[in-house]
């Protein structure tokens, strides 16, 4: 993990997961320098909703994603999030959570489990987690940096040995079903299962995931390439050497430097960008450029043009 961030880890015990851009309670961003510097998303939500969001003011009232990294050395527990429509297992503050993973490094025994395999109903995965034997209804493959995968809210999945970039809906929610016999170093316990909930809310009838296939939008002067679109955000992966357009007008980005460093430019000033360093281009800004030194390659995330009303209304 220390590898991929500019800035230094706290402690000496392995960190599982990075959180760069978090409007959560618990772990809240802040403003890193300027006139804002120590100012949290919620607070800068609350008082400049339209400089902030543009379009898209009004519809939330938190920033509707999350952005992290993840090291997973040991097996991510089998799980499965819910997704909007499911409100009576959504608590309070949350919304339904779809994700989506870029794949930044892979170890030997390397797996991305996504989806179900053919045949495995809802009595098939039962069965199979009464007699430990869930990861042979888990369709899975082997990761290579730069995959793209598109977790959306209901899909069964689990990770091991893999460092990811990860974009989600803004929540809290996991329901898990297999947690591969582990047992919590703290506790000397087992962890908990939701096999009820996660149960009500898996996608039956969707089959294996594979990695995405990129839309490449552009190769001059940078290859642009559209990983992810959904209802709930976008996934561009920008790579090259020469200044390119990032941002867009009346809407906020969020820019993840994945390798390389560059600055950004705005009205007159420089923004310097380096390897795991994330921005929020807020959408008062509009535009800007970024001008590479050398080689970089990032990630632009979006949010849709505006939610419908039942989105609106589970985020509020």
């Amino acid at each position: 993990m220390n590898s991929l961030l500019s800035a230094p880890l706290p402690g000496s015990g392995p960190i599982g997961e990075a959180w760069l851009l978090s409007d959560r309670d618990d772990h809240p961003s802040v403003v890193a320098d300027g006139p804002l510097e120590g100012q949290t998303i919620a607070r800068l939500l609350e008082q400049s909703p339209e400089q902030l969001l543009g379009q898209l003011a009004g519809h939330f009232s938190r920033f509707p994603l999350l952005l992290k990294f993840l090291d997973v050395s040991e097996s991510l527990s089998v799980q499965v999030h819910p997704s909007d429509a499911y409100k009576d297992l959504i608590p309070a503050g949350n919304t339904g959570k779809s994700e989506a993973w870029v794949v930044l490094q892979e170890g030997p025994e390397a797996r991305i489990y996504a989806g179900l395999r053919p045949f495995t109903t809802a009595a098939v995965l039962r069965q199979a987690i009464g007699d430990g034997a869930v990861a042979a209804r888990l369709a899975s493959f082997a990761p290579k940096p730069g995959d793209s995968v598109f977790v959306q809210a209901g899909t069964v999945h689990s990770l091991r040995d893999v460092v990811v970039f990860e974009v989600q809906q803004n929540s809290d929610v996991t329901f898990r079903l297999y947690d591969w016999e582990h047992v919590d170093p703290r506790t000397g316990q087992r962890r908990p299962l939701q096999v009820d909930q996660a149960m009500a809310c898996i996608d039956f009838e969707q089959g294996a995931i594979d990695p995405v296939t990129p839309l490449v939008q552009e190769t001059k002067p940078v290859l642009r390439e559209r990983l992810v679109y959904c209802e709930h955000f976008g996934m561009t992966r920008i790579s090259g050497r020469f200044p390119f357009v990032v941002g867009a007008a009346g809407m906020p980005r969020a820019l993840v430097c994945l390798t390389g460093s560059g600055d950004l430019e705005h009205a007159g000033t420089r923004y310097s960008l380096a390897r795991g360093d994330v921005v929020l281009l807020p959408a008062v800004v509009g535009a800007c450029s970024c001008r590479p030194h050398g080689v970089i390659s990032l990630l632009e995330i979006s949010l849709p043009a505006a939610p419908s009303r039942d989105q609106a209304a589970c985020c509020l």
